[in-house]
């Protein structure tokens, strides 16, 4: 364009002359030769011609001035053309950067409206913060075209976490994100279709979907195939299969672990809470935790520490906050805890938004803990000499605070020791004793220890190789990642009678293996009602998911199956089979509740040989193993007593013995005696009576 500007005068010069015939240059004088010839030139043509030529000869003159200037000015006209070039280059290149720096200022707008519901949703338990202000911004985020956000915010559709719950929209959501390679959503529509949730059963397109999401780096993928593989699960049972998966997801969880250290989440089995059965993975109450506020402001140190530690950690459902936690164990550590002041060591060791890290500060607690024999304090000090924070690297004094650690039960000592057998630092490389120590410390559930053994049992490191004990252990870790969040949520939906919501978060956890999510969904099926579980046949799928739980060893689960094959619940009645659970029950688990059932069992010959005198033995064992079943063991006691006796006079000639009967030898000598005596003494009872 910038140069067909500047052609015009050129092709108007090509122009001009070939519109000029050949020759008329020297028409004038040629005229003139004709007129004197011939005569005949006619005067209107020799007009024409003239101003034919008269126009012409102005057109050349001003045609070759055009192209004398240009001739003249080609380089002037060519730097124009350069300028020019430049110039509108430069306003493409000032457009393009404007677009970019627009651009960029979206993208770092949504990134930060992405970060910020992100912590929102991370750090607080608070209902309505989470709804008013976490998933607020993830829409506006997701406006701006966040995947992350999307993701999340069908996740939320999908389970009704603090959005309105729709299985269609999430469903929809998901297969756009899919589409452009979003594992998340590719792990989402595995579950929907292995489950049968919004779309039809379909294993092997879950397969495929699961495969896809764990190429494409999702760990909860990993967590599933793994399971599959290791049980066998619509895939052939493939113990190195499982452990490549779970390798790769466990050693995420594990090296967030080592950086952030572990969070504790607490995971409530509903058939405890249901039986009033006493659990270990309880959840604080609000008045209890505000009770024990009240008593840490009166100065109790137990609670101060209590509440301190739960706030560093995240325990018992209460939210991680480290200012609190520093509150709590400064007032503590003031009252003369040790463990306060280990923990202020260990917090200014590691250092948070609240805390910096400081490692003077931290040694000092560390020492002021270790000198009174604190196991927090001792460990703090191991690892500042085996790390050289704050004092010169000393693997003999570092050895040293983690023996006397370990000598106290404290889990993380065990650990370290285990480290530095395993690495040779400051003693002699010794795999054996690592074994050992991280053996020790897994007992307690230490995640470190627990992935170290499994990288140890993968491997034949000092160990002889076990692919299926490695696995276990992976499964292990990978099950303390920050996924298992889902079981807070899950449970304070089942609290506020969400069941929907609830039902489905336990069941996307029993997908990748947990066996308490599984046991908690079969619960859910059996026993609640929404509209959600109205569209399922529960007890066939309740049947599944018992069956799960029941081979990771939970013998409620077992004895379940044992009720659903005696009743014909979600199958056919089947008294062989139900028989078969009772007995795995109470011998690998001790169940006095399958000892009972399988003692009624053998009592009434369902599923077995009629055998009183079995079914008397595991009625006895029942008591025995359980208090809470002496009164149930009685009364059937006593009714297998009066079977046995009818049964014996039936098959007896009455007659017969009391022929041959000797009431000496029956009762005990001289035993007319006492019955004199005995009517004797029932005479003047009654005569007293009647005067009375």
């Amino acid at each position: 364009m910038d140069v067909a500007l500047h052609r015009p005068c050129s092709s108007l010069l090509i122009v001009l002359l070939l519109l000029i015939p050949p020759g008329l240059g020297s028409r004038n004088c040629s005229d003139q030769d004709m007129e004197d010839e011939n005569g005949e030139i006619q005067l209107e043509e020799i007009l024409k011609i003239n101003h034919v030529l008269s126009e012409s000869e102005e057109a050349i003159r001003s045609a070759t001035a055009q192209n004398g200037q240009t001739s003249s000015n080609v380089k002037e006209n060519e730097e124009n053309d350069k300028k020019l070039q430049e110039t509108n280059n430069d306003s493409n290149w000032n457009s393009q950067d404007q677009q970019e720096t627009v651009k960029s200022r979206q993208e770092q707008e949504m990134e930060e409206f992405y970060q910020n519901g992100t912590k929102i949703l991370k750090r607080s338990r608070d209902k309505r913060l989470r709804k008013d202000r976490g998933y607020k911004l993830l829409v506006k985020a997701a406006d701006f075209g966040s995947s992350k956000a999307m993701e999340r915010i069908a996740y939320a559709l999908l389970f009704g976490d603090q959005l309105p719950q729709n299985v269609t929209a999430a469903k929809d959501l998901f297969e756009a994100l899919a589409e452009n390679g979003s594992h998340k959503a590719q792990t989402a529509l595995g579950f929907m279709h292995a489950t049968g949730i919004g779309v039809g059963f379909n294993q092997p397109k879950a397969l495929v979907y699961y495969t896809f999401a764990a190429l494409g780096g999702n760990f909860v993928a990993h967590m599933i195939l793994g399971y599959r593989y290791l049980n066998g699960i619509n895939l052939p049972q493939h113990c190195e299969a499982a452990l490549v998966h779970y390798r790769t997801a466990a050693k995420y969880v594990a090296d967030n672990v080592a950086l952030f250290g572990e969070i504790l989440t607490e995971k409530v089995r509903l058939t405890e809470r249901a039986e009033n059965l006493s659990s270990n993975g309880e959840i604080m109450d609000l008045d209890l935790y505000q009770y024990y506020q009240f008593i840490a402001e009166k100065g109790d140190l137990q609670s101060q520490v209590g509440l301190g530690q739960l706030h560093l950690t995240g325990g018992k459902g209460i939210e991680q906050d480290y200012e609190k936690a520093f509150y709590y164990l400064s007032k503590a550590a003031h009252g003369g805890s040790t463990n306060a002041l280990g923990f202020l060591g260990k917090m200014y060791s590691e250092g948070n938004e609240i805390v910096p890290q400081n490692n003077e500060t931290a040694l000092m607690y560390f020492r002021m803990a270790a000198e009174r024999g604190n196991p927090i304090g001792l460990t703090g000090l191991g690892l500042a000499y085996l790390y050289g924070k704050g004092v010169p690297v000393d693997y003999e004094e570092a050895l040293k605070y983690f023996k006397k650690a370990a000598e106290k039960g404290w889990v993380d000592g065990q650990f370290q020791l285990g480290v530095m057998h395993y690495a040779g630092l400051g003693v002699k490389k010794d795999y054996k004793m690592a074994v050992k120590y991280f053996h020790h410390a897994s007992q307690a559930g230490h995640a470190l220890a627990l992935y170290n053994l499994a990288q140890m049992y993968g491997s034949g490191t000092g160990v002889v190789r076990s692919c299926l004990t490695a696995a276990e252990l992976y499964k292990n870790v990978c099950e303390r990642g920050q996924w298992t969040e889902r079981f807070l949520s899950a449970y304070f939906a089942y609290k506020e009678n969400n069941i929907d919501s609830a039902f489905l978060q336990y069941l996307f956890l029993a997908e990748q293996g947990y066996e308490m999510a599984q046991s908690n969904a079969a619960y859910i099926l059996e026993y609640e009602q929404s509209a959600l579980l109205s569209q399922i046949d529960c007890y066939h799928m309740a049947l599944i998911y018992w069956n799960r739980a029941a081979a990771q060893g939970y013998s409620y689960a077992r004895i379940k199956l044992g009720d659903y094959y005696y009743y014909g619940y979600g199958t056919n009645v089947d008294y062989e089979t139900a028989a078969i659970h009772y007995r795995l029950a109470a011998e690998q688990q001790h169940s006095a509740q399958a000892m009972f059932n399988l003692a009624y069992m053998y009592e009434h010959g369902l599923g077995a040989e009629q055998d009183l005198h079995l079914a008397k033995r595991f009625y006895d064992l029942a008591a025995e193993t359980s208090t809470d079943a002496y009164i149930p063991v009685f009364f059937a006691l006593c009714k297998l007593g009066a079977i046995n006796f009818i049964r014996s006079i039936q098959h007896t000639n009455v007659s017969e013995v009391w022929k041959h009967a000797s009431l000496d030898r029956l009762l005990w000598p001289h035993w007319d005696l006492f019955l004199i005596m005995i009517l004797t003494l029932l005479l003047a009872v009654l005569m007293a009576y009647r005067h009375v």
